[in-house]
């Protein structure tokens, strides 16, 4: 058996692949290894940009609060704005109405205060022609009390 060529070509053959298989499984264990550390960082950098992501979430929907409570305050302000300015305008109004109001009366007031004066002054006007036709005509008292009489009768028609 020592002799047979097929021994030693067989032992040659073992001794071969102890040595192919030391040297392969150490190059294919680095390549493994290195293929696995890759993969390692790969999940490591994975794992830090969804922690990154989670914190740009957060940070957005923190803004996205805070924009709709601004909103929302610059909503509110806005309506009390409004009300204040409505309740101005209807105060302003309230105050105006009641300026023309005291002018309406003002007015009236004038125009009484004329129409009294221009009464008086055709009272007066009347007095002195019905006086002047007195001493002019020389007439009896008698008459001269009908003719005023008259004259009383007639001043509603001068008034209006």
């Amino acid at each position: 058996m020592l002799q047979a060529p097929e021994f030693w070509v067989a032992i040659a053959f073992v001794i071969f692949m102890a040595l192919v298989w030391k040297k392969a499984s150490a190059a294919i264990g680095g390549l493994l290894d290195a293929r696995a550390e890759k993969i390692r960082a790969e999940l490591d950098e994975a794992r830090r940009l969804h922690q990154d992501a989670k914190a740009t979430l957060e940070a957005y929907k923190r803004r996205q609060g805070d924009a709709l409570k601004e909103a929302e305050s610059i909503v509110a302000h806005a309506r009390e704005e409004a009300e204040r300015i409505r309740a101005q305008s209807t105060r302003d109004l309230e105050a105006a109405v009641k300026r023309r109001e005291t002018q309406a009366v003002d007015r009236i007031a004038q125009a009484e205060a004329a129409a009294l004066a221009e009464v008086r002054n055709l009272t007066v006007d009347i007095a002195i022609a019905a006086s002047r036709r007195i001493l002019t005509t020389g007439i009896q008292p008698a008459q001269a009390d009908k003719l005023i009489d008259q004259s009383i009768q007639e001043l509603p028609k001068h008034l209006h």
